[in-house]
C-alpha cells in the first residue's frame, strides 16, 4: 500500500510562500502520491451515509474522489495550484468532477464559511504551523451529529523517508494526544474511534516501510 502524506507546509517557508514550495513539490515530479485513498479514510467512513464532506489538504484528490464516488458532495482543500489541478483532471477521468469543489487556500489563514458532515484530515502535518491550528479549525467545521475523522504519524512508526523525525515530539501527535489538545470530550463530543494502527506502505521511491498511524474519530453531540 502506497504512502498519501498531505503536508502543507515546509522549511522554507519563512522565506517562500506554502503555495511555492508545495506547487515546486508537485512540479518535480509527475506523480507524488498513489491515486489510491488512505486506507483509514475508507476504513472509518465507508460505514457513513454521504453528505458533505470537507477534505483538509486533499493533495492530488485520491480521497476527495473515492468520498464522491459514494455519493458525498466534497469540498477539498489544499494550498497547491498544482495538486488542485492534477486533482480535478482525475476527478474528470472518473467521472466525478460534479460532486467536488476544489479550493485553493492556506490553512494557516483560511476559515471555511460552513458547516460539514464530515470533515476529513489525513496527514495533515506542518513544520511551521502547530498542529493543533489546523486541526481546531477541522474540529470547528463540523456540524452536529456530523463526523471528525483525524489520521496522522505517530511519533513510534514515522515514514523513513523525508525530513520527518525533525522535531518529531512537537509534530506529530498519538490519538489520545489529538483528542486531549482538541477539547474532544462530552458533551459536545462523542469519541468513537481513538487508536494506534500499524499497516505497511511504500514510499515515493519504492522504499517499504511499517508505519504507525494516529486514528481519531468522533461525532459531534452539541452546537459549538
Amino acid at each position: 500500500m502506497t504512502e498519501h502524506k498531505h503536508p502543507k507546509h515546509s522549511e522554507h517557508e519563512s522565506t517562500v510562500s506554502a503555495a511555492q514550495v508545495w506547487d515546486e513539490k508537485y512540479r518535480s515530479r509527475a506523480k507524488i502520491w498513489s491515486g489510491e485513498p488512505n486506507p483509514q479514510l475508507m476504513a472509518e467512513a465507508a460505514h457513513l451515509p454521504p453528505g458533505t464532506a470537507l477534505d483538509l489538504g486533499c493533495g492530488e484528490g485520491a480521497d476527495a474522489i473515492w468520498l464522491a464516488s459514494r455519493g458525498w458532495k466534497v469540498t477539498a482543500v489544499d494550498v497547491s495550484a498544482v495538486a488542485l489541478e492534477r486533482a480535478e483532471a482525475h476527478a474528470q477521468e472518473r467521472g466525478h468532477s460534479g460532486n467536488i469543489t476544489w479550493v485553493r487556500q492556506d490553512l494557516a489563514t483560511w476559515v471555511p464559511g460552513e458547516l460539514f458532515d464530515l470533515v476529513t484530515a489525513q496527514f495533515l502535518h506542518s513544520t511551521v504551523m502547530p498542529w493543533q491550528q489546523a486541526l481546531q479549525l477541522a474540529a470547528a467545521a463540523v456540524r452536529t451529529g456530523g463526523t471528525l475523522l483525524i489520521v496522522g504519524h505517530h511519533p513510534a512508526g514515522l515514514p523513513p523517508w523525508g525530513q520527518h523525525h525533525d522535531h518529531a515530539a512537537e509534530r506529530f501527535y498519538t490519538a489520545e494526544q489529538l483528542a486531549g489538545e482538541l477539547g474532544i470530550e462530552a458533551p459536545q463530543w462523542r469519541l468513537d474511534v481513538v487508536d494506534t494502527r500499524h499497516r505497511s506502505a511504500t514510499g515515493p521511491d519504492g522504499e517499504a516501510a511499517a508505519l504507525t498511524d494516529a486514528v481519531l474519530r468522533a461525532t459531534r453531540l452539541a452546537a459549538h
